[in-house]
């Protein structure tokens, strides 16, 4: 009877440690991270953003929300529901996009100079959405995330990938790369650079940094703020949101 009883609770000990482990999220950066929520946990990661493109052409999330769910060690099931409110031309709409489900699955684990790499793949419901934004067709994405430690406090990230649009069927390629900075075990920061290349257009690009804060190991909040580079990018956008797991 001790033995049984000493038994499972090794197990819950083992179980509080797992959920007591600082989440990892997708925001505030472009760049997603190839680490999966912890099994049989929920994580949802949102966010309010402000987007200025040109003169007369504003957007905002209000919000956006990414959930995800543990399924094993290697994979974890996700949803993304945005709601867009976007001004051009003096001409205003807001409504509900379509909404993406997928899944990530972890490839490798982060040994010498290898990195750690996982895969994440959507596809768009192009039905489930406001009547206004709705799509011709559900198309796929995917990208390829990685991330290395390059010391205590400094960690490099890229993900490399590709999104179809939901009109044309035409593709376009993304890239990001971001040097993540511990500042202390609460307060960590980064720097990124990203870009996008649909096809047959000119590449865009922007840079972009933020500052995330962890109140406890499973609630953290942060701020970001990106400018254009080139000059068919955004001008400039602003975010704030929040993580959370159970």
């Amino acid at each position: 009877m001790k033995i049984k009883k000493s038994f499972f609770l090794l197990i819950i000990l083992c179980k509080m440690n797992a959920q007591n482990e600082p989440l990892e999220a997708d925001r505030p950066d472009q760049t997603e991270t190839p680490s999966i929520v912890p099994v049989g946990m929920f994580q949802v990661e949102s966010g309010f953003s402000f987007e200025k493109s040109e003169a007369q052409s504003i957007s905002f999330l209000l919000p956006s929300s990414l959930w995800k769910y543990g399924v094993s060690k290697k994979i974890e099931l996700r949803m993304i529901a945005e709601f867009l409110f976007e001004e051009q031309e003096r001409e205003k709409q807001n409504g509900m996009l379509p909404v993406v489900v997928g899944f990530k699955i972890n490839l490798l684990q982060e040994r010498k100079w290898v990195p750690k790499t996982s895969l994440i793949s959507h596809i768009s419901l192009k039905n489930c959405a406001s009547e206004k934004y709705k799509s011709t067709y559900s198309m796929p994405d995917f990208r390829f995330t990685l991330q290395h430690a390059l010391t205590k406090n400094y960690s490099l990230g890229s993900n490399l990938g590709a999104t179809w649009d939901n009109f044309t069927k035409q593709p376009t390629f993304l890239y990001t790369f971001t040097l993540g900075h511990s500042i202390s075990k609460y307060i960590g920061s980064y720097v990124e650079v990203f870009g996008f290349a649909p096809q047959n257009q000119i590449a865009f690009h922007t840079i972009d940094g933020g500052i995330t804060y962890y109140i406890n190991n499973n609630l953290m909040l942060d701020g970001s703020i990106g400018l254009g580079i080139t000059q068919n990018a955004p001008k400039y956008y602003l975010a704030l949101g929040i993580t959370f797991r159970i």
